[in-house]
């Protein structure tokens, strides 16, 4: 009797525990997407800068993987935040550019698919995808803000602590006015000091919450640091003493931000939901000024041409690290093309969710078969497409439009003109070395691959993804289009 007695315990206690770790199997992880604005690629000791201490995002690369090939949805700020959530290219939708368009309304946002899922989602730090206040705009009259009116609330998130557009590092609240609107409201209070950790401040409350109710969370932390204004607190100034003034405040703005990404890792692992959380970091676009050497943008591309606004690889390859403990293999790379596009279908794979349940073309693709080993090539290519309509200049002459795949990254402003280019990244990344006379019939297929894609592009900015009537802004028409029509 007491052997079967132990027999039964035994059986019960077992399926007690395939229950459990049945359930810690299916738990929903919780998912953070960290953003720098205007971080370069060369900005982070994990992707080899000996002057910048980044000790907190090193650890994090040690703990997780590293993409050498990770690219942002555009070279500037707005339109990036929105391919994030969207996991479209922006000009499905017309942002063209920072403080340009809004969020629309049509387009399907991933808090909101994932509150329909019993997340909780908050958004803290820089929106840049709508104006906060549909009778203001920090931007001023040109930002038309009723038009442009779309705030976080209204696309998903329960919580928001967010700006419409850039503020300074160190004490945001310099101007008349609060720059930061929690929930609708201009917050007043703990506004002053490093930036990084005024967001950090409100993020983690809303975490805590989360884990308290054992409920999974989605938070966006999009950090303004090291966008200019760039001014550092004195304790990391002093850091950088030995350099001059403009690299104290940049190098020091890094890594204050830095200390705050610590600062989050070890919250998680307080709370004992770091196993559970999928933890992304990563920048908008390359380093803002023009070489990098003057005043308070010192911004390193790396090894890479261009900066900020341009097509070339320092505009658009961007540090980036994802941490996920158990779902990737920690201290390792990935030299496969990925993107900030990628986030929306990664995420939505991982909870069993379909892209073709939501009837539009996305032009990201999902990574877990990369974290699996068994994607060993990008299925898809990376579009690009930048406005002219500031000059030549605001793209730092590269071109319009652009295309990238495994290999090769073709720049072309498809205008018929014959100055198209074609730089193969394996073996000239730096793109010293057009290879386009070379090779004809590449330049031929991938011209033909962005002509369907921005043909692709306009039929979505008409509308013609969305189920509900709809009629496009005249704002909606931009003049690189009108070629493709």
């Amino acid at each position: 009797m007491f052997r079967r007695l132990c027999s039964l315990s035994s059986l019960i206690s077992a399926l007690l525990l395939s229950s459990v770790l049945f359930a810690a199997e299916t738990d929903k992880p919780n998912i953070i997407l960290m953003m720098a604005d205007d971080l370069g690629w060369g900005d982070t000791g994990f992707n080899g800068n000996t002057i910048i201490k980044t000790p907190c995002l090193d650890e994090m690369a040690k703990a997780g993987v590293r993409f050498t090939r990770f690219y942002s949805g555009a070279p500037v700020c707005s339109p990036t935040r929105g391919s994030c959530l969207t996991g479209r290219h922006p000009f499905r939708y017309g942002i063209w550019n920072a403080n340009a368009g809004h969020l629309r309304k049509e387009e399907i946002c991933l808090a909101e698919v994932l509150g329909k899922e019993g997340y909780t989602c908050g958004h803290f730090g820089k929106w840049h995808l709508g104006t906060l206040d549909p009778n203001t705009s920090g931007k001023g009259a040109v930002r038309n803000p009723r038009r442009n009116y779309m705030t976080p609330g209204m696309k998903g998130f329960d919580t928001w602590f967010s700006t419409e557009y850039a503020v300074p590092t160190w004490d945001p609240f310099t101007r008349k006015e609060s720059p930061y609107f929690e929930k609708g409201v201009l917050a007043t209070e703990n506004l002053e000091g490093c930036d990084s950790r005024v967001l950090m401040d409100r993020a983690i409350p809303f975490i805590r919450n989360a884990a308290a109710k054992k409920q999974p969370f989605f938070a966006v932390i999009w950090f303004h640091a090291p966008h200019e204004p760039v001014v550092a607190g004195p304790e990391f100034k002093a850091m950088y003493s030995q350099y001059v003034a403009g690299k104290q405040n940049y190098y020091g703005v890094v890594t204050a931000l830095d200390a705050q990404v610590g600062r989050l890792r070890q919250e998680l692992r307080n709370l004992g939901v770091a196993e559970n959380t999928m933890l992304w970091f990563a920048s908008d676009n390359g380093p803002e000024g023009e070489d990098g050497n003057s005043g308070s943008n010192r911004g390193s591309a790396g090894p890479f041409r261009g900066r900020k606004r341009s097509l070339w690889q320092g505009g658009i390859r961007v540090p980036a690290l994802l941490e996920w403990q158990g779902k990737v293999t920690p201290a390792t790379s990935t030299d496969v093309p990925c993107s900030s596009l990628d986030y929306f279908p990664t995420i939505l794979a991982t909870l069993g969710i379909s892209l073709d349940e939501m009837n539009r073309p996305f032009d990201g693709v999902n990574l877990l078969p990369l974290f699996d080993g068994k994607m060993k090539e990008r299925p898809r290519p990376i579009m690009f497409e930048t406005t002219g309509r500031f000059g030549s200049d605001a793209t730092r002459g590269s071109h319009h439009i652009s295309m990238i795949d495994n290999r090769y990254v073709f720049l072309s402003d498809l205008d018929g003109a014959a100055n198209e280019l074609l730089f193969d990244l394996l073996e000239d990344p730096g793109e010293t070395t057009d290879v386009s006379g070379r090779h004809p019939e590449i330049v031929a297929t991938m011209r033909k691959q962005l002509e369907e894609f921005r043909l692709s592009c306009v039929r979505s900015l008409a509308g013609e993804d969305y189920r509900s009537p709809f009629t496009p802004d005249k704002d909606d028409i931009h003049v690189d289009f009108r070629k493709a029509n």
